[in-house]
């Protein structure tokens, strides 16, 4: 999508219209097969609303005793984006291009809400009137998510999280507040035009909270009108400002469209930041080097 947004438009017709529309809208997802996976349910206080929760497990996970490292999803729910990242894991893993990995999809309720910290734009508040859910959805996770996944499954101390678009902004605002929280973090087109990209105008004073953990962040934009020059204003603050324990890698698309961006780039992302098959998590983590300049671009 090369649009701005429609700031005259309906809500309704921006969020059906997606090529036309907002890029913190989230297009139609495509008619995927849905994976063997399991459900359950929390009823989270924090959130004071149930949540559906999708997990995929590797092949091997009921013939082996192992422990798994998790990479969570937003968008996370059987007609969201957990058909086709749960598939293309399964693939990658099968052809041992990445370690075993569990898929966590969380199945959005009110996604907008949960996706965005706090904005005061106007046009923000067209595409979403309820906002500022982004703290409580990330204590959702934090406190009530991973200690569930952790009672029911066999898991390491290894996580991941994966968005785009609005869920995009979630992850990079979750490696900017809460850097600790995830050892890979993976954005496809985040919305970081948000309450005028407020995360990227104090991304600097951000990043020395990440040299307590070494952390691994993807991140890609398309050819959006609203997200690319953000992005590319990040990756040259990273380039300069970056701790060394931040190894990350800038990887545009500008041939790609907002709602084509998930699905064009995923594989690529998976095998440069999730955990490799032949190495143990801490090997995998020391390999992995920051992206040089001509790599970023």
């Amino acid at each position: 999508m090369t649009s701005n947004h429609k700031r005259n438009m309906p809500l309704c017709f921006i969020a059906l219209v997606f090529a036309a529309g907002c890029s913190v809208a989230k297009p139609p997802v495509p008619n995927d097969p849905v994976p063997r996976h399991e459900t359950f349910q929390i009823q989270s206080k924090i959130l004071d609303e149930t949540r559906v929760i999708c997990v995929w497990t590797p092949a091997d996970y009921s013939t082996t005793q192992r422990s798994y490292p998790v990479l969570y999803m937003p968008d996370g729910g059987v007609h969201e984006d957990f058909p086709h990242i749960a598939n293309t894991i399964a693939e990658l893993v099968e052809q041992s291009e990445i370690a075993p990995v569990i898929v966590v999809g969380i199945e959005n309720t009110e996604r907008r809400r949960d996706l965005t910290g706090p904005s005061n734009i106007a046009s923000d508040a067209k595409i979403a009137p309820v906002t500022d859910g982004a703290s409580a959805f990330r204590a959702f996770i934090k406190n009530e998510l991973f200690p569930a996944i952790e009672e029911r499954y066999r898991v390491d101390n290894q996580r991941a999280i994966v968005g785009e678009s609005a869920a995009g902004l979630f992850v990079v605002e979750t490696l900017l507040l809460a850097p600790t929280m995830f050892d890979v973090y993976i954005a496809m087109d985040p919305a970081l035009h948000w309450n005028d990209h407020y995360l990227v105008r104090h991304a600097s004073s951000r990043l020395p909270s990440l040299s307590s953990k070494e952390v691994r962040f993807w991140f890609t934009a398309a050819n959006t009108q609203d997200i690319q020059p953000h992005t590319e204003m990040l990756s040259a603050i990273l380039a300069a400002e970056a701790p060394p324990t931040l190894i990350w890698q800038y990887s545009p698309r500008p041939k790609e469209r907002h709602n084509t961006i998930f699905r064009a780039t995923k594989v690529e992302a998976f095998q440069w930041a999730l955990w490799s098959n032949t190495m143990n998590d801490t090997e995998d983590l020391a390999e992995v080097r920051p992206a040089t300049p001509s790599e970023v671009h």
